[in-house]
């Protein structure tokens, strides 16, 4: 008999990579989850009652709180409404059907069925169903009081665990992809509007009609990481510090604002960075930051200007209205990260700074889109 290896190693699941570190963060994390649920179900019902002090599916449980925390399946309500509702269909099957085969078989379809409905699906909420019928003469003695001892108690204080050591650890929950800018306007964002959208991911997900155990919304943010990635490539390379405007007016914070209009109309520029003695970025002053401050004193543009100067005894500084902390860029960055920034977030400009934090130069849109012309006809040029 010849064995066919490839198709053997075609079963073995493609997951992605993780470093070592991550994998140990995972271990002591479901470790301490457990270990921390069983000492608190021991000091609440005590020792040699016979009642469990953890039920088996905590542990897969665990692993989907610690291991792949960002999962629909792994976020507090799917964790505790499933196992919450696991736990009452199987007491009512074992009640109800004399036949413990058919009886597991009926609560753990009947779960599931239940669980897609309220939106809480959770895998190991299966065997939370089976083990309130195969668990033995404590768990039925218990009756419904075991949906909520151990079983409600038991995932609480699991998912109090997680929240507590995945935030200390670097891996924030609940999960919740991040969110673009408001735009306060019903366009898409600049880089939705090519490409894959997040309505084109949407209509995929329902003709596949399966339960994909990802938030779609991380799909999205992969697949724009990836774009970027693949545009940095295509851009041939260009940093922040090839494409920046080196020779850039700077402020104090300690200018008074008279004179930052004054730089800000003299260059026809819209940002100001403010430095130190040392040139250390501190902050950023925008025309924005002037208007806004005007307009909050609500007498006007004109009266709000020279009430703004005639503070802090007739002078008022950048210091006083400076935007901080700032966003910044550092030289070796590529051009193509700066686009999501400055298309999707906002940003008109952005100040490039040193290991030191001190100001090396600005990048603004202008600077971007001719960097990524230049390359583009370079590219042009070799392929010709």
């Amino acid at each position: 008999m010849r064995f066919n290896f490839p198709a053997l190693l075609s079963v073995v699941p493609n997951l992605a990579p993780v470093s070592g570190r991550e994998r140990l963060r995972v271990s002591i994390g479901v470790m301490l989850g457990l270990l921390l649920t069983g000492t608190v179900s021991a000091a609440a019902i005590g020792l040699g009652t016979g009642l469990p002090l953890l039920i088996a599916p905590m542990g897969a449980s665990a692993i989907l709180l610690f291991a792949v925390s960002t999962s629909p399946l792994a976020q507090p309500w799917a964790i505790v409404g499933g196992n919450a509702l696991a736990a009452a269909v199987g007491v009512a099957c074992a009640d109800f059907i004399p036949y413990p085969v058919l009886a597991c078989a009926v609560a753990a379809g009947l779960s599931i069925a239940l669980m897609m409905v309220m939106r809480c699906l959770h895998p190991p909420s299966g065997a939370v169903a089976l083990t309130a019928v195969l668990g033995g003469p404590e768990i039925h003695a218990l009756g419904y009081w075991f949906v909520l001892w151990p079983v409600v108690i038991d995932s609480l204080v699991m998912v109090v665990v997680a929240y507590v050591y995945n935030n200390l650890t670097g891996r924030p929950y609940p999960h919740r992809p991040a969110e673009g800018k408001d735009r306060s306007t019903a366009d898409t964002p600049p880089l939705a509007r090519l490409g894959v959208t997040a309505q084109d991911l949407s209509d995929i997900l329902k003709a596949h009609d399966q339960v994909i155990p990802v938030d779609p919304g991380d799909i999205e943010i992969l697949l724009r990481e990836a774009e970027m990635v693949a545009y940095e490539r295509r851009s041939g390379g260009i940093t922040c510090g090839a494409a920046m405007s080196r020779d850039v007016a700077t402020i104090f914070p300690d200018t008074p604002l008279e004179e930052a209009l004054r730089l800000l109309r003299k260059h026809r520029i819209k940002a100001l960075p403010v430095v130190d003695s040392e040139r250390r970025l501190i902050g950023i002053l925008t025309q924005t930051d002037l208007v806004d401050q005007a307009a909050s004193l609500r007498a006007g543009l004109q009266a709000g200007f020279v009430a703004l100067f005639r503070r802090h005894g007739g002078r008022a500084v950048a210091g006083d209205i400076m935007s901080a902390p700032v966003l910044t860029a550092t030289p070796d960055m590529p051009i193509g990260r700066l686009i999501p920034i400055m298309s999707d977030a906002g940003h008109h400009h952005l100040p490039v700074v040193d290991e030191e934090g001190k100001l090396a130069g600005i990048v603004t849109q202008t600077d971007v889109i001719g960097a990524l012309f230049a390359a583009e006809e370079r590219a042009d040029r070799s392929v010709a």
